[in-house]
C-alpha cells in the first residue's frame, strides 16, 4: 500500500461523499478505492468512516485524520512545487571543481559578467589538478580536458583547445631553438607529473605518435606551477593553450616545433548522471561553453 496514495484517496473519497466518484476522478475502480481505504485503516488500526448504503459519515478518529491527511498532502504539493520551480528557476549553490590554472584564467574572471547575468546563482569554485570524485565531493559541474575516463558522468564538449610547446625568448636565445622534438634532449624540460607518463611527450610526424623521452630540473603537479615556471625561463615545456594563450599572443613565450603538435584537447564540462539537470547548472554550463566558444585564447576555431 501506498500510503500518500490511500490518504489521497480517503481525503477525496471525505470530501467528495463517494467510492464510485473518486474512483472515476482518479481512473480507478470502486474496489480498488475501498480496498485502499480498508487498508488504511488496518494498518492504522482504527475505524475511519462509517459505512452504509446510503451515507459515509466519519468516525471521531477519522474526522482527526481528515484534518491532519489534508495537511500533509498540502505540505507535500508545496514541496514538489518547490522542487520544480528550482528545476526552472536559475538559483541557488553552484558547486564547481576546475585545474587550478585553468579555474584562474577562464572561470574566476567571467563570473562577474556570469553574476550580472544570473544575480540569484552563487558559485563556490573548487581549484585541483587532481580529478575530483564528483559525487563524493558534492560538485555539481566539472571542467575536465581530454579523454574522459568516467563513464558514469555526462559531457558536454565546450570547445578543444590546441597543444603548443613554449619557451620565453631569452630561454631559447641561451639555449636554442629546437627544430625537431628529439633536440628536447638537450633542453630543460619543465615535466607536469599528473601525466600517466610524465617523461614521455608524444608528438607527431607524418600523421603518426612519436613519444619523445624528456628530463629536466623542475617537476611540478600543478598547472599554474608550470605556466610560471615557464614565464620565468625555467625551461621549455608542451602545454596547452588555454594554459598560455595570453602568453603567446603578448609574446612572452613563443611557440616552437609547431609542426609536430598533436590533435588539439577537448574540453568538457562534466556532471553526474540524473534525469533532471537542475536550472542553475544548465545556465552555468551554457553560459561558459557560448564564452569557450568564441575565446581565442583557448579555442581551436576549427575544432571548437
Amino acid at each position: 500500500m501506498d500510503r500518500l496514495v490511500a490518504m489521497t484517496m480517503f481525503v477525496r473519497v471525505v470530501e467528495t461523499g463517494s467510492f464510485s466518484a473518486v474512483a472515476k476522478e482518479m481512473n480507478s475502480t470502486q474496489p480498488t478505492i475501498s480496498k485502499n481505504v480498508a487498508e488504511l485503516e488496518s494498518w492504522l488500526g482504527a475505524k475511519l468512516l462509517n459505512r452504509s448504503t446510503r451515507s459515509l459519515r466519519l468516525t471521531e478518529t477519522g474526522a482527526d485524520y481528515y484534518e491532519r491527511c489534508v495537511s500533509i498532502l498540502q505540505d507535500v504539493e508545496a514541496a514538489e512545487q518547490v522542487v520544480g520551480q528550482l528545476q526552472t528557476l536559475p538559483r541557488g549553490l553552484v558547486r564547481i571543481s576546475a585545474m587550478v590554472g585553468f579555474g584562474r584564467l577562464h572561470v574566476i574572471p567571467q563570473l562577474k559578467d556570469f553574476f550580472a547575468q544570473y544575480p540569484d546563482i552563487k558559485v563556490e569554485v573548487k581549484l585541483n589538478d587532481r580529478v575530483a570524485d564528483l559525487v563524493e565531493e558534492g560538485i555539481d559541474v566539472a571542467f575536465r580536458m581530454g579523454n574522459l575516463a568516467d563513464s558514469t558522468l555526462i559531457a558536454k564538449r565546450l570547445c578543444s583547445s590546441p597543444t603548443v610547446t613554449v619557451a620565453t625568448p631569452e630561454y631559447l636565445e641561451m639555449k636554442g631553438t629546437p627544430l625537431h622534438p628529439r633536440d628536447l634532449k638537450d633542453h630543460e624540460y619543465i615535466i607536469y607529473t599528473d601525466l600517466l607518463k610524465s617523461n614521455d611527450v608524444t608528438f607527431t610526424e607524418d600523421g603518426k605518435p612519436l613519444v619523445i623521452r624528456v628530463e629536466g630540473s623542475l617537476l611540478t603537479n600543478n598547472t599554474e606551477g608550470l605556466r610560471t615556471a615557464l614565464i620565468s625561463g625555467l625551461g621549455i615545456s608542451k602545454a596547452p593553450k588555454w594554459l598560455v594563450g595570453d602568453l603567446l599572443k603578448s609574446g612572452d613565450l613563443l611557440s616552437v616545433l609547431e609542426d609536430y603538435q598533436d590533435d588539439p584537447v577537448a574540453v568538457h564540462a562534466v556532471y553526474p548522471s540524473g534525469r533532471h539537470l537542475p536550472s542553475k547548472v544548465r545556465c552555468f554550463i551554457d553560459y561558459f561553453a557560448d564564452h569557450f566558444r568564441c575565446c581565442d585564447l583557448i579555442a581551436d576555431q576549427s575544432n571548437g
